[in-house]
Order: C-alpha cells, then sequence, then structure tokens
C-alpha cells in the first residue's frame, strides 16, 4: 500500500510539473505554479525558508521521500528503471557508496555557483535538467497537438483553440537536453538511481539529513532469510541483505523493498536500536564521521547563502537568424523585467527554462554563452516586451525574476534604444518611415530633420531617459537584415 500511494503522489506531480513546462497558455501556473517553487533548489536560490525547512523537516520525518515524489527527474529515472525491469526482473545489487564522487560533485557545484557560472552549475542541477528537457522535447510536441485541435476546430467554425508557433530556441540547450536525456536513460535502465546517488547535489545534502529520519526501511533478522531478493530489487543499490544493513543516504523510500520481500522481514518504521551485547548477525548502529558532517552541512549553507559575483561579459544578444531578420549583435545583454540587474539574474537563475516556456511574445530564449549558459535573455526578431505582460516575473520559482506588476514593468528600464544610421530606411529611400517613432509604447522615439546628401530627411532620435527597452521599435523596423534601431541591454535596471 505504501508503494502504491508513492507512485500515485510521484504521477501527479510528474505530470504537473510537465504541464507547467509545456503549457502556453499560463493556465498550468494558476494551478500548479507552487509545484515549482517546492523544489529544493530553487527554494534554496529563492532564500524561501519555509519550502527549505519543510523538506528539511519531511526528510527528517520520512526519508528521501522528495527524490522518490516531488522531484520529476527522479521520477523520470524511475520510469525508465521500471522499463529495465520489465526486459530483466531482479536486476539489481548491492553496491558501495562513491561518496569519493557525491561530495566533490557537490562541492564542484557550490564553487561554480559562487564563481558565477551558475549556467555550467545547472547542468548537473536536477530540476533544471528535467526543465530544459520538458521545454526542448516535450512542449514542441504538445504545441503540434494543439495546432492539430486547432486545424480540426476551425473546420468546424469553433474558436477553442488557437494556433502557436513552434521554433528552435536554442540548438546548444536542444543538444544538452538530448545528450541529458539519453545518460540519465541509460543509467536508470541498467543501475537504477546512480545519478541521484552520485552527482545531484540535491540527492548529496538529502542523503546526509535521511541518515537521522525517524521513519525508514527496517531489516527484521529474526525473519530474514538473505534470499537477497530486496537487494535485487533495490534501485539505489542500497540494500546489503547480507549484512543486514541499508544505506540510509542512498535510499529514496521506493517501497519496492517491502513489496518484493516474501518474508515479510521489511517494514517501514521506526528503528529500534539494539543493546551492546545483541547478537553477532544483528546490524550494528552506523558510525557517522564528524568530519565528514561538518562538511557536508557546510557545503549546504554555503549553498543557501552564496552570494554570487557573476562576472561581467559582453555576448551576442540572441540566436541565429530568425525568418529574415538577424540578431542586432549587442555589448550588454537584456535581461528581463524583475531580474533587476544581470548580477542577481546570474545568482538565482538555474537555467530551468520555465519563463522561457511561458514567454507568449516568443522574446526570451537560452544564452549560449559558457557563463551564463542556458540563462534567459532578451532578443525581439521574432517579439517584442509587451508591456502588459508580466508572465515570466510570476512563474520563476528562484527569485531570478522577481514578481512585477503591469505598472511597474512600464515604469522599468531594462535597456534602451540605439539608431544605426547606416541601416536606416529613412535616409536612404526617397520616402519617409518613421514607424519606430510611431509604435513605441512610451512616445521615447521622435522624428528629426537631418540633411543627407543635399536632401532634408526625417530620422529618428532616442530619448533615452524615457525608453523602457521594450523592443518594439527593433522588432518592427523594416530594415533588413539587421534592424537599423535596436536596444542595449542595461547592467542594473532602473525606474523611470
Amino acid at each position: 500500500m505504501l508503494r502504491k500511494i508513492r507512485i500515485v503522489l510521484a504521477a501527479i506531480f510528474f505530470l504537473g510539473i510537465i504541464w507547467l513546462f509545456v503549457d502556453f497558455t499560463g493556465l498550468a501556473h494558476v494551478w500548479l505554479g507552487w509545484m515549482a517553487k517546492i523544489q529544493f533548489l530553487p527554494a534554496v536560490l529563492a532564500l524561501n525558508v519555509g519550502v527549505f525547512v519543510g523538506l528539511a523537516a519531511l526528510t527528517l520525518a520520512l526519508g528521501r521521500v522528495y527524490c522518490s515524489i516531488i522531484c520529476p527527474l527522479g521520477v523520470m529515472q524511475d520510469l525508465f528503471a521500471w522499463l529495465g525491469r520489465k526486459t530483466r526482473k531482479n536486476r539489481y545489487c548491492y553496491s558501495k557508496p562513491k561518496n569519493w564522487l557525491r561530495y566533490p560533485m557537490l562541492v564542484l557545484f557550490v564553487v561554480l555557483m559562487l564563481l558565477g557560472a551558475g549556467g555550467i552549475a545547472s547542468l548537473i542541477a536536477p530540476y533544471s535538467a528535467f526543465g530544459r528537457i520538458a521545454q526542448s522535447l516535450l512542449q514542441p510536441l504538445w504545441i503540434w497537438g494543439n495546432n492539430l485541435c486547432a486545424l480540426a476546430a476551425e473546420h468546424l467554425d469553433s474558436y477553442a483553440f488557437y494556433s502557436a508557433d513552434v521554433w528552435l530556441k536554442s540548438l546548444p540547450v536542444l543538444i544538452i537536453a538530448v545528450v541529458t536525456l539519453v545518460v540519465l536513460a541509460v543509467l536508470a535502465w541498467r543501475n537504477g538511481r546512480t545519478y541521484c546517488n552520485t552527482i545531484c547535489p540535491v540527492g548529496t545534502v538529502l542523503g546526509f539529513i535521511s541518515r537521522f529520519s525517524l521513519l525508514k526501511p527496517v531489516i527484521d533478522t529474526s525473519k530474514c532469510n538473505s534470499c537477497g531478493l530486496c537487494a535485487r530489487n533495490c534501485k539505489a543499490s542500497c540494500i546489503n541483505s547480507k549484512e543486514h544493513q541499508i544505506d540510509y543516504s542512498r535510499c529514496v523510500a521506493c517501497m519496492d523493498c517491502l513489496e518484493n520481500c516474501r518474508q515479510g522481514a521489511i517494514s517501514y518504521s521506526i528503528p529500534i536500536r539494539k543493546r551492546k551485547n545483541s547478537e553477532s548477525q544483528d546490524r550494528s548502529s552506523e558510525n557517522i564521521d564528524k568530519s565528514k558532517r561538518a562538511f557536508v552541512t557546510g557545503s549546504a549553507v554555503a549553498l543557501s547563502t552564496a552570494a554570487i559575483q557573476a562576472q561581467k561579459i559582453k555576448v551576442d544578444g540572441g540566436l541565429a537568424a530568425v525568418e529574415d531578420k538577424k540578431v542586432s549583435k549587442r555589448k550588454t545583454r537584456i535581461v528581463p523585467p524583475g531580474s533587476l540587474s544581470i548580477n542577481n539574474l546570474s545568482q538565482h537563475c538555474t537555467g530551468c527554462q520555465l519563463c522561457v516556456s511561458e514567454c507568449p511574445n516568443g522574446v526570451l530564449r537560452p544564452s549560449t554563452s559558457l557563463m551564463n549558459l542556458m540563462q534567459p535573455e532578451m532578443s525581439f526578431e521574432r517579439g517584442f516586451c509587451r508591456p502588459e505582460c508580466n508572465r515570466c516575473s510570476q512563474v520563476c520559482p528562484t527569485g531570478a525574476i522577481r514578481p512585477i506588476t503591469v505598472e511597474q514593468k512600464s515604469s522599468t528600464q531594462i535597456g534602451h534604444a540605439v539608431w544605426i544610421r547606416c541601416n536606416c530606411v529613412a535616409v536612404h529611400a526617397d520616402h519617409p518611415c518613421g514607424l519606430c517613432a510611431r509604435k513605441c509604447p512610451v512616445g521615447a522615439i521622435e522624428m528629426v530633420p537631418m540633411t543627407h546628401k543635399g536632401r532634408e530627411v526625417m530620422v529618428p532620435a532616442v530619448n533615452e531617459e524615457k525608453c523602457i527597452g521594450c523592443g518594439k521599435c527593433e522588432n518592427l523596423c523594416p530594415a533588413r537584415p539587421f534592424s537599423a534601431i535596436y536596444v542595449e541591454g542595461h547592467e542594473s535596471h532602473k525606474e523611470i
């Protein structure tokens, strides 16, 4: 019964989080946005003390149920492991903990975050890895299915569906998502929870806490006949049936051992301490290395309170050519309103792609810069940042993009427009243009006279104090292949 309850809860969380990433209407976030905010790493980066303490208390009470129920990447690995068991039952065996790998991986993750290389560190972050897989591989399938429904509804004179564009936001992120999926699928197919117990930084931190959990699988030595069936079905490879020992730092409380034990020798209960003069075959209590405890605890605290100073670099503001318009080259990348500054975004962003998948205007896309890999930035080839839209700030679970109202967004300057004379249609054509000035939502552009080759032409002049950097002028500019006006990002945002 415990295993069935665990599977039902895991399915609810797994499907709910998938819906968060594939939905492009904003409806999923209204109902299930809390599922993203209770993920361990986003809660730590957002300094959400309530969630962090709640997850720690849950682990102290029940063990690593977070890894088998709440974490979508863990549930995905269980699916691949289940498919592997279909081909060969009793496929696992006990293996010693690979502490020589799991603790250095945690330290490496913390160091990378402290050095401002959050994009690289997020490669091994579980929630972010799943987000990239869902956004890059599952969302296009969801939108294609929606477009088929829209096409069918159109023939029935129904407006229940509307079509949406499917386009490649980032080839590097797509490649990373595919490689991650393949690697995790192979590891889970062959060895179960190898990733969770050797690489995942969240698994390592929760593994330390779960050593002291109140409820845990316990082996009754009076009933156990050492058949090893529990160990051969443990996808965490943490049950040593010969010694009647369970490594609780690796146990993810999947309850598979309880279901497969034919003697009823394993129960999910409070362990009873043995006396000193107990029989030799009884399990001895674990001796916890105090230095190792201090090491892991220090790493966890450093992760939760890190103040990251991201390196300030110049990056390209977008991806490859979209349709017939090329990406403008920017000295400073543009980050969404609500992120406060480039540094703040780098400090908190895990590159989960939730904001990218939710953006209805095609403005956000993952960065291809190494130091900011997969973190969101803005480019305006397919649309512009509409002043009335604040969806990305509403869905971000880490605090990288703070919640911002529509009124606040309309007065937040994330960049300013720059006019490029040699590209402007108004300078080289025989007729005036002025489209950027007519469409500017804040009136920051006006047409002024200028003499060019002996004739007077009207060209745009940008009032940088009024411009908010929404990108509408860049998006609508008719100049090709590069716009005659583009937005240069600001390191720090300000109110105007």
